[in-house]
């Protein structure tokens, strides 16, 4: 499927780039994030002379949108970017691209029949709040995710050892979860959230959080928080954390960031294989800049028995929607939902997850 939105974003990041430091590239920028927003193809509103009536949109946006529909490339683009001598810079910068898709994608990709599908999906299992990083009150977030037809969802708030991220603390995490049990009472019968926690995978592997700690979960997401742009193999690393005993999802593998890092180096195969021997789930996180496992990759680790968790990363009500983009990769991967801890029972989901501490 083409992502012409994407593409036509990608060649405005490559004209900021070539802008270097000034205020057309800022507005290359501006211009790319309007088109990512955007949720249909954009084709019909360029041949219908209504794209540039969009916020956001100028003159030479719209002509590199024509040539890219109209031609299937923009040499406009290209001539910009090899007369400013940044051919390797931009090329480097394509790899940050790669296999993210656009708001109008996601909505054609979901929309399709088929595993796994949104109106079956029970809950995210990856959110932050007020306890952490978040923005919303826990009872806000439950609100919201009634809202979006949910029964249920994790509160993954960050654990101690990422002071950046606001971690929290286990005294703390002991008035979250006695706040949890009240909510839960409140709510008993149309919503659970359950007692999470995002552990941060040291670079050696282990986990920034003491086993006896790790118990007061209900499960663990261990997610790569440093050393995301380090050119080096971290495939111990990762095979470690996800042989770490109550790991039951390994979050945001790569760690990558649209247009700014390609996050691990790993051979992921050999995680994947650790992964699948233990159930650890393999997340798709589906925060628009992450989109982390990509479907190419995710269709490898179901290849090799792979269990998945399909997330927001929400710190905010909006960004719960984030879990489409999660499912969207999960179709182009053709993962099913049996496979996915989203769609369990919560008899099924608490007994998994329980059994990170033996498997």
């Amino acid at each position: 499927m083409r992502d012409v939105n994407l593409e036509l974003a990608s060649a405005l990041y490559d004209m900021s780039a070539v802008a270097g430091d000034s205020q057309r590239a800022w507005g290359y920028k501006r211009a790319a994030k309007a088109v990512l927003r955007i949720d249909r193809d954009i084709t019909p509103l360029v041949t219908s002379n209504t794209f540039k009536a969009i916020a956001g949109i100028g003159p030479t946006t719209d002509r590199i949108a024509r040539e890219l529909i109209l031609d299937g490339r923009c040499a406009f683009v290209e001539r910009a970017v090899r007369e400013s001598g940044k051919e390797q810079e931009i090329a480097r910068l394509h790899n940050l691209r790669r296999q993210y898709l656009s708001r109008a994608a996601v909505k054609q990709i979901v929309a399709r029949k088929g595993s796994p599908s949104r109106a079956k999906y029970r809950g995210d299992f990856q959110m932050h709040s007020i306890y952490s990083d978040g923005a919303e009150t826990l009872e806000s977030i439950i609100n919201a995710c009634i809202e979006r037809g949910w029964s249920c969802a994790g509160m993954t708030d960050h654990s101690y050892g990422l002071t950046i991220a606001g971690g929290m603390s286990m005294e703390r995490a002991i008035e979250q979860h006695a706040e949890i049990d009240a909510l839960n009472r409140t709510y008993g019968g149309r919503f659970r959230m359950f007692k999470g926690i995002e552990a941060n995978i040291r670079a050696d592997g282990g986990i920034d959080m003491e086993q006896h700690e790790m118990r007061r979960f209900e499960y663990i997401v261990a997610s790569p928080h440093s050393a995301l742009r380090k050119s080096i193999d971290q495939t111990e690393r990762m095979v470690a954390a996800v042989s770490q005993r109550g790991v039951a999802i390994l979050g945001h593998p790569q760690g990558r960031v649209f247009n700014m890092r390609l996050g691990v180096l790993a051979d992921w195969s050999r995680v994947f294989e650790v992964a699948a021997k233990r159930q650890v789930a393999i997340e798709i996180d589906g925060s628009w800049s992450r989109q982390d496992v990509p479907y190419e990759l995710a269709a490898q680790a179901l290849e090799q028995g792979c269990i998945f968790a399909l997330d927001s990363d929400a710190h905010s009500h909006a960004e719960l929607d984030f879990a489409e983009i999660a499912i969207a990769h999960a179709k182009l991967a053709g993962i099913p939902q049996a496979k996915i801890v989203n769609y369990w029972p919560e008899k099924k989901f608490l007994e998994w997850a329980a059994g990170a501490w033996d498997r």
